[in-house]
Formats: structure tokens, sequence, C-alpha cells
């Protein structure tokens, strides 16, 4: 007899979720994300959809982060991570 899994609550997974983040974080995380998608990190993970989720949120951020495209972004990088720092 096969086993049937019963969701415990009627949940649209497929729904939006909002996750807020400082713009100095969102330039810190995208900047790691960049690199970290470069790299072949296929031993870090369990299951492709994480890989993939990981692409997703890069571009997300890249859309909203106008600053990765000036010309002084390196510097602006450092003033976001020396102001996490410093929170």
């Amino acid at each position: 007899k096969a086993l049937k899994i019963i969701p415990r609550y009627n949940v649209d997974m497929t729904k939006k979720i909002n996750i807020k983040i400082t713009k100095n974080e969102a330039l810190v995380l995208f900047d790691f994300l960049s690199r970290f998608n470069q790299n072949d990190n296929i031993d870090f993970f369990e299951d492709k959809a994480e890989k993939i989720l990981l692409w997703n949120i890069e571009s997300e951020l890249e859309k909203e982060l106008e600053d990765i495209f000036d010309s002084n972004y390196k510097l602006i990088l450092e003033k976001a991570r020396t102001e996490i720092h410093n929170k």
C-alpha cells in the first residue's frame, strides 16, 4: 500500500514572499552570489534546485541594484561591507 502524504496546511508553495534587507546587505549578497555562481560548486549542493535558486536570487538582485554598474562599484561595495561590520 502506497504511503499518502497529507500536507498539514493547504498552502500555495508557489506564492511569492518578500524578504527585507538593506541596500548595503543586498550589495554584499549580490557580490558574494556573483562570485559563488562563477565557480563550479557542484559538490556543495545536494540538489540542482539549490544552484538554480542562487542564480535566481542573483538575477533579482541585479535588477534592483543600479550601483553594480557604477564605475565606482568596488568603493561602493567596500563602504557597504564596512557599514555592515559597524552595524
